[in-house]
């Protein structure tokens, strides 16, 4: 099966960031002229006999000067982070297809072999991994002791009996420590969604670009 990097939200969110950077534009000419205005007005009605200080108005002209370039930073950090995000979505659009290393505490078995690896704080003289199911009920899969580091896991569901759903995945070595459970998986799909960048991944499903922990390459068809 083709997978393909979503690029519809994209251009809709160029699109709508383009409208709202004229909007917020518009909207700091119309201040300024209004401030023009007001200070045209305060100067011609300002009493004769007791004119105010000019330094007021110089203050005021730069009170204004400064809150337009503060409008401009935010107009340009809004621009930056927009770029950025096209960067990133770009990149991690290149690598559709390759099999990447995931972050999770929930895993989706179809029947296939999962493959992953829990990331030890300390040795462990035993470790158990929990798949709990939506039903409650819990499958425990025994591994042999490992020293620090990363201990590697295969569940083969139909060995297991283990049916097709989602399951909550936990790790219990031996020091009672609850450390992170890595799952290796294919990245079908890139796409942006509420403004960030979404990827789906085979046995685990939608997950930001901050759960990738590796990128393991292109995998066999």
């Amino acid at each position: 099966m083709v997978t393909t990097t979503s690029t519809t939200n994209s251009q809709f969110n160029t699109g709508a960031k383009g409208t709202d950077k004229v909007a917020a534009q518009a909207g700091t000419n119309e201040n300024r002229d209004m401030f023009t205005k007001l200070l045209v007005a305060q100067i011609q009605n300002q009493d004769p006999l007791a004119p105010q200080d000019p330094t007021t108005y110089v203050n005021q002209l730069s009170q204004l000067s400064q809150t337009e370039s503060l409008q401009n930073l935010s107009q340009m950090t809004s621009a930056n982070a927009s770029i950025l995000q096209s960067m990133q979505t770009l990149a991690m659009g290149s690598q559709v297809g390759s099999e990447v290393t995931v972050a999770t505490d929930t895993l989706k078995l179809d029947g296939g072999t999962v493959r992953g690896s829990i990331q030890l704080n300390g040795a462990s003289s035993a470790t158990s991994l929990v798949l709990t199911g939506q039903d409650g009920q819990q499958h425990t899969i025994e591994l042999g002791a490992h020293g620090s580091g990363s201990q590697s896991f295969t569940i083969d569901p139909d060995a297991l009996g283990l049916p097709p759903g989602t399951y909550a995945i936990q790790a219990r070595p031996s020091d009672g420590t609850s450390p992170q459970i890595e799952v290796a998986a294919r990245l079908n799909s890139v796409r942006v969604a509420n403004g960030g960048v979404v990827l789906q991944v085979a046995n685990i499903g939608e997950v930001t670009p901050s759960s990738i922990t590796g990128f393991n390459g292109k995998t066999e068809s």
